[in-house]
C-alpha cells in the first residue's frame, strides 16, 4: 500500500470522477484507474463501485477515514521538517518604536539568538504607523508600537506598558508650580510633541479634539527625550510620559495631565493570524512568553 494509492482514492471519492480527480491531481487518468486497481488487488476487496458513476462501497467507505488520516499525518510531519528547517536558516524582523524604554529588546533578541543560532535577526526603528505598515506586508514579524495607533486593523496587539502623560516643563514656566492640570489648561499653551503618525500624538490630538480645541504644537521632534531637553529650555510644554519626565528632575517639572487622564501604552503587535515564516512565529511566541 502506497502513499500516493491513498491519495488517489480520496481524490477520487471526493470527486465522484476518474477524470475529475486526475485533472485535481495533474496526472493522466490511466493511472489514477491502474493506481486504485492495484490497492483493490491488494486489499482484497473494492473499494470503488463504478457502476453508473463513481462512489465508494462499503469497504471503500471504511477505509477512506484511515485513508485521510494517513494524508493528514503525512503533511504534519512536512510541515514539522518545513518548521525545523526555518528555524535553522531562517529570518526574522523586528520593529520599535522610536526612543521605547521598555521592554528589554536586546534581552528579548540575545535569547532568541540563543535558542536559534541559524536564524538572522534584522532590527529597525520607525514611528508607529511605519511599524503598522511594515507588518501589514510582511517586511516584518513583530513590532513595539505606541498605542492608541491610528489603525491597526488586521493585527494582534499585546500591552507591555502603559503609563500616564505628563506636561514637562521648566522652572520658570507658568505650569510649573501646578500639581496637576486639565486638558483644557494646554488650550493656548505652546506645545512640543512628537509628530502625526506616533501613538502618543494620535492620543493628544484625539483627547483635544473631543475636548473642541486643536493642540498648539510649536516644536515637533520623534525623539522624546528631544522634546524634554526642548521643554528644559522654555521653549514650551513636552507631551510626553511620566517615566521619561522623570529621567530630567532636576531640569523639568512633570504636571500630570487629568480632567481627562491620558494613558499611553506600548504594545506587541503582528499580524493576525501570526507571521507567515516559522521563525517570525517562533519570535512572536518567544516575545509573549517573555
Amino acid at each position: 500500500m502506497e502513499l500516493r494509492q491513498l491519495e488517489y482514492l480520496v481524490a477520487v471519492a471526493d470527486e465522484g470522477s476518474f477524470t475529475r480527480a486526475a485533472e485535481r491531481l495533474h496526472v493522466a487518468q490511466p493511472g489514477v484507474s491502474a493506481q486504485i486497481r492495484r490497492l483493490e488487488r491488494e486489499l482484497g476487496q473494492e473499494l470503488l463501485d463504478r457502476t453508473g458513476g463513481v462512489r465508494p462501497t462499503a469497504v471503500g467507505a471504511a477505509v477512506l477515514p484511515h485513508a485521510r488520516a494517513a494524508l493528514a499525518a503525512v503533511a504534519r510531519a512536512r510541515h514539522a521538517v518545513h518548521d525545523l528547517a526555518g528555524l535553522v536558516q531562517g529570518r526574522v524582523a523586528m520593529g520599535v518604536v522610536t526612543s521605547y524604554a521598555e521592554p528589554d529588546v536586546p534581552t528579548l533578541l540575545g535569547d532568541f539568538r540563543e535558542a536559534h543560532p541559524g536564524v538572522e535577526i534584522v532590527l529597525s526603528e520607525a514611528s508607529t504607523d511605519v511599524l503598522v505598515a511594515g507588518l501589514r506586508d510582511g517586511a516584518l514579524d513583530l513590532a513595539l508600537v505606541s498605542l492608541p495607533a491610528t489603525d491597526i486593523d488586521g493585527l494582534e496587539t499585546r500591552v507591555v506598558t502603559e503609563e500616564g502623560l505628563v506636561a514637562a516643563v521648566g522652572p520658570e514656566h507658568p505650569l510649573a508650580d501646578r500639581d496637576s492640570i486639565g486638558l483644557r489648561s494646554l488650550r493656548d499653551l505652546a506645545l512640543i510633541s512628537l509628530p502625526r503618525g506616533t501613538g502618543l500624538r494620535s492620543l493628544l490630538d484625539d483627547a483635544c479634539a473631543a475636548a473642541g480645541f486643536a493642540p498648539r504644537i510649536a516644536l515637533e521632534a520623534g525623539d522624546p527625550g528631544v522634546l524634554a531637553r526642548l521643554a528644559a529650555r522654555g521653549l514650551g510644554a513636552a507631551i510626553v510620559p511620566a517615566s521619561l519626565a522623570a529621567g530630567f528632575a532636576g531640569e523639568l517639572r512633570a504636571v500630570p495631565i487629568v480632567r481627562p487622564e491620558l494613558r499611553g501604552a506600548l504594545a506587541l503587535a503582528w499580524r493576525a493570524g501570526g507571521p507567515a515564516s516559522p521563525a517570525g512565529r517562533a519570535l512572536v511566541r518567544a516575545a509573549l512568553a517573555a
